[in-house]
């Protein structure tokens, strides 16, 4: 392409969040979007007011809201996510289920489901009990949708780490955490476009 005409940039889509305003969750994925962002990709970030507005994921429905539909395109461009949930009762919120499981719309896709994208995983908990157990269930999660989830994973105790609106966080090692996963997705993006 010519300068007139630049390439766009890779699409990395954020995932992830609770109901009731920006909460650490949320905070965290937007540190690790903007890691990616600055190894050069483009993101989006879906979260929690905007899975908020996903109805409950029925297999049986042909006629998608638009909500559900600009979400479904979102991932279908993506080169890479990342998704982040916080831990309820030692595993995943239903918030970020019912959108990975609307991902059942791709199934007949070129690229069906997450095949071959890479995933980086953030897990938030009051505690360090349910981040493990999450990510746990998060990573079997995005196998099942033929995803590759990075080799690091961001497990961050709540009750410790406080994040703030400026986009910090109180520990700077969390802060370099979030960082790492938004550069391994980044880094794995073009190995898959490339592949």
């Amino acid at each position: 392409m010519s300068d007139l005409d630049p390439s766009p940039r890779p699409l990395v889509v954020g995932i992830g969040g609770s109901i009731g305003g920006v909460a650490s969750t949320e905070r965290a994925l937007r540190m690790a979007l903007d890691s990616a962002a600055r190894e050069g990709f483009e993101t989006r970030l879906f979260g929690g007011d905007a899975l908020a507005q996903l109805p409950l994921y029925n297999p049986k429905t042909t006629d998608r809201t638009e909500a559900e539909r600009d979400f479904v395109d979102a991932v279908r461009q993506a080169s890479a996510l990342i998704i982040a949930s916080p831990g309820y009762h030692g595993s995943l919120s239903g918030l970020v289920k019912n959108a990975l499981d609307l991902l059942e719309e791709t199934a007949r896709d070129a690229r069906p489901y997450l095949a071959d994208v890479p995933v980086g995983l953030i897990a938030t908990a009051y505690g360090w009990q349910a981040t493990g157990s999450t990510i746990a269930a998060l990573r079997s999660i995005v196998h099942a949708l033929r995803g590759w989830p990075t080799p690091f994973a961001a497990a961050i105790n709540t009750q410790i780490t406080k994040f703030d609106d400026e986009g910090g966080s109180s520990d700077p090692a969390v802060g370099e955490q979030l960082a790492l996963v938004g550069r391994q997705v980044a880094r794995f993006a073009p190995l898959v476009a490339n592949g």
